[in-house]
């Protein structure tokens, strides 16, 4: 059965991504089963493998800028940010990370479906976006890593973060204000907690795993395969 966590308090990206090595490692070695990791982060600026990414870190102040291993160009995190970290094993025909990301995106747009908003994706661009008399606006990130066919990193959807946090960037070389958020298409706006269970049964759908529907709260620590290191 998928085990599926949402981490208590606002994390730290590096406590997280340590996390995230060592599930991936011990996931390889079947020794953990297939995991989902739902949080908040702790406000961080990630830059992805694409070129000249770092170019469109523009103004971070004193937020802490991480490069990261997943796809993808410059993006942000932070409180009122769903973050979903899916560590699957991919076996068969599953081992294809087109599909893979597709699946992620597919979550987002059936959650966002069930809120009565009309998400789709966009042709030339990665993620979840929603219509807007200007144009798309983007609603959830999705950057993926895999190693050893185990998946890591994964999608950031914006429920009601503090879209100002993105003038910091030029979020996947877009201007800022391509990003928009649940807040500002739904109210009463649920929150990222709100939408931690719906999303983890999306998300097991979308990628074929089994779901029992549990979603327990756990400390970061707690999740450690053989002790947090130090």
């Amino acid at each position: 059965m998928t085990r599926v966590v949402h981490l208590l308090g606002n994390p730290t990206y590096a406590e997280v991504h340590a996390l995230q090595r060592a599930l991936v490692d011990a996931r390889a070695r079947e020794e953990v089963p297939d995991t989902i990791l739902l949080l908040e982060h702790a406000e961080t600026i990630t830059v992805g493998r694409s070129r000249g990414a770092a170019s469109n870190v523009v103004q971070p102040g004193s937020v802490p800028i991480v490069e990261v291993e997943r796809g993808g160009d410059v993006t942000w995190h932070g409180p009122g940010q769903l973050v979903a970290y899916p560590i699957i094993a991919l076996t068969g025909t599953r081992r294809d990370l087109h599909a893979h990301l597709h699946a992620l995106e597919d979550a987002v747009i059936a959650l966002l479906a069930d809120l009565g908003l009309p998400a789709g994706r966009d042709a030339r661009n990665t993620g979840v976006w929603l219509p807007h008399a200007g144009g798309a606006r983007k609603v959830c990130s999705v950057g993926i890593a895999c190693r050893r066919w185990v998946t890591w990193h994964g999608l950031a959807l914006n429920a009601a973060p503090d879209l100002s946090a993105f003038a910091r960037i030029r979020p996947c070389g877009f201007s800022p204000d391509v990003m928009t958020r649940l807040a500002d298409h739904l109210q009463p706006t649920p929150t990222a907690a709100d939408l931690a269970a719906p999303l983890a049964g999306h998300l097991c759908a979308a990628l074929g795993v089994p779901f029992d529907g549990d979603v327990p709260r756990a400390a970061t620590g707690r999740l450690w395969p053989s002790g947090p290191p130090g």
